[in-house]
């Protein structure tokens, strides 16, 4: 029994900021109804795919899926109207992520639905919301990333902007719309009302930029990522090549690991640069990339084993998933046919979540 045993959400979103939202519903005990058209979730055809169940799947779905239950409807038609009416009526959770308009035009806008079950808690995801002269501009995430400030200063050496290795408007938007559910879901206990929701990517991503674009909120010019403490102008929050070409990462600016480091490479007079604004660092940087090209990676984090540093080897996916602390926390799950899920980030005392069955198209409720 999960934290959301008994909550019925019905999901009409794909690809990734829908379907991560709702996952972590299903991992904790939610009963999700993955409403898909006849071809099926798009990510279901994404490589890589792995045994996941009776047959190979796609990992990127199964991760993202896994625990649902799949019926396909075709809301243009009379008989999957009704169908879906018929889901409506027992649900508590609606999400969707079409374009603004569409669930109108289909019959199931938010008022549709409310007439069908007063207390919905309704959850509307888009790139850039429902209304403004953007809402129905089409966007994915590096999109969304770019037209919000965060691609400007995901940079490289040259200062050009290079494609983001996390989708972060994406994710931002999946854990926006779970909290903001899981707040009504609260709050109709006491209220007994449902609610309507209107998260957009853009409006979730923007607060991540509190501790970078302070000059920009502030009223004045952009951040420069050479300039900046946390984008690449501190010696003490930085990424070094070292001698076998691999690379490695200080990722703490608090003065303690900068006394710590420099004590120990002989180069007290070097500390006091550490404290210094951002973009004023050139020595300390140039001594820190000269050093740490003196050894191999590995010979890092052996130097490094006993020092209280904030440091870590630069790793790949596959070093990364192979290292003890995923096996010691259990963060990668073997589910059914043997393939890898990744596990639920939400842990509670004395439950271990366990990956559900990733749903063949069309299996129906429950499989059946």
């Amino acid at each position: 029994m999960g934290k959301l045993s008994g909550i019925n959400v019905v999901d009409l979103t794909q690809f990734l900021p829908g379907p991560m939202m709702t996952v972590m519903m299903a991992d904790h005990g939610a009963n999700v109804i993955k409403v898909e058209p006849q071809a099926g979730d798009p990510a279901r055809v994404m490589e890589p795919r792995a045994p996941y169940g009776e047959s190979d799947q796609s990992v990127w779905f199964a991760n993202l899926n896994r625990g649902k239950d799949s019926v396909v409807l075709d809301l243009k038609s009379e008989s999957g109207k009704a169908a879906l009416i018929e889901l409506c009526r027992t649900a508590d959770v609606f999400v969707e992520g079409f374009r603004p308009g569409v669930m109108k035009r289909l019959g199931f806008d938010y008022d549709a639905v409310k007439a069908i079950k007063p207390d919905i808690i309704y959850c509307s995801i888009s790139a850039f919301g429902q209304e403004g002269a953007l809402a129905h501009h089409p966007a994915h995430d590096m999109a969304v990333q770019a037209l919000a400030g965060f691609l400007a200063v995901n940079d490289g050496p040259d200062g050009a902007p290079v494609v983001p290795g996390a989708p972060s408007a994406d994710m931002a938007a999946g854990l926006t719309a779970l909290s903001a559910v899981l707040m009504a879901l609260v709050g109709r206990t006491t209220s007994g009302e449902g609610a309507y929701i209107d998260c957009a990517m853009f409006d979730s991503l923007l607060p991540w930029c509190a501790h970078t674009a302070g000059t920009a909120i502030a009223g004045g010019p952009s951040p420069v990522s050479s300039s900046q403490r946390s984008l690449g102008g501190a010696g003490f929050y930085q990424v070094y090549e070292t001698k076998d070409a691999t690379h490695v990462a200080l990722g703490g600016r608090e003065m303690k690991f900068a006394t710590n480091l420099l004590t120990a490479l002989g180069r007290e007079d070097l500390i006091e640069h550490a404290a210094r604004e951002a973009g004023e660092q050139d020595e300390l940087i140039a001594f820190l990339r000269a050093t740490f090209r003196t050894k191999s990676r590995d010979e890092w984090v052996t130097w490094f084993a006993d020092k209280d540093v904030a440091f870590s080897p630069v790793l790949d996916f596959r070093e990364a998933l192979d290292e003890p602390h995923i096996a010691e926390r259990g963060l990668l799950i073997e589910g059914a046919g043997g393939a890898n899920h990744i596990a639920s980030p939400i842990r509670f005392n004395g439950e271990v979540p366990q990956p559900g069955n990733v749903p063949s198209l069309g299996a129906g409720v429950d499989g059946k």
